[in-house]
């Protein structure tokens, strides 16, 4: 019995030192918000049409988390058209993280079943032969685009919960 006691204690111990904790994160003054792993330190940019653009990107476990919040200047007020944004701004994404393989895009997603959102995700590699998992969201008025990578095999509950984590305003 005290053998199993030990061995129950050391299972409890490691699992508790493995686990890896979330915190909500604020993107920026943006109003979005992330559940992340490690820490995020935003840079604000703009693009070329002068929407704000939020970017960050932090390591954990040999995978790199990444954050992309874009406020647009114009606001699509139609859902699809919205979507077709997403889908044109992770085609421009590809280019500036040398993608040269993707798996096609998945469309029609909803941020917690929230009809007035749209999601859209891939899988893709890079030159380096590095993993990628890109999901993004829109709701018409941000595109919120988050991403893991890794040479290695990427955690996918991890991502998954990552990336269903991102908060519009107001969500």
């Amino acid at each position: 019995m005290k053998r199993f006691s030990c061995l129950l204690v050391l299972t409890i111990v490691n699992l508790i030192s493995n686990s890896q904790s979330l915190k909500k994160v604020p993107v920026s003054n943006s109003g979005c918000s992330v559940y992340t792993y490690c820490n995020f330190n935003f840079e604000t940019e703009y693009s070329q049409d002068s929407s704000v653009v939020y970017v960050s990107e932090c390591v954990k476990d040999e995978v790199s988390y990444g954050v992309i919040c874009v406020r647009l200047l114009s606001p699509a007020d139609d859902l699809d058209r919205a979507e077709e944004l997403v889908i044109n701004y992770l085609d421009y994404l590809k280019t500036s993280f040398n993608i040269s393989k993707a798996v096609g895009y998945g469309k029609g997603h909803h941020l917690s079943k929230n009809e007035n959102t749209r999601g859209v995700i891939d899988y893709w590699e890079d030159n380096e032969k590095k993993n990628w998992k890109v999901k993004a969201w829109t709701d018409g008025k941000f595109i919120g685009v988050l991403y893991g990578y890794s040479a290695k095999e990427l955690p996918e509950q991890k991502l998954n919960v990552f990336f269903d984590s991102f908060r519009f305003p107001g969500m």
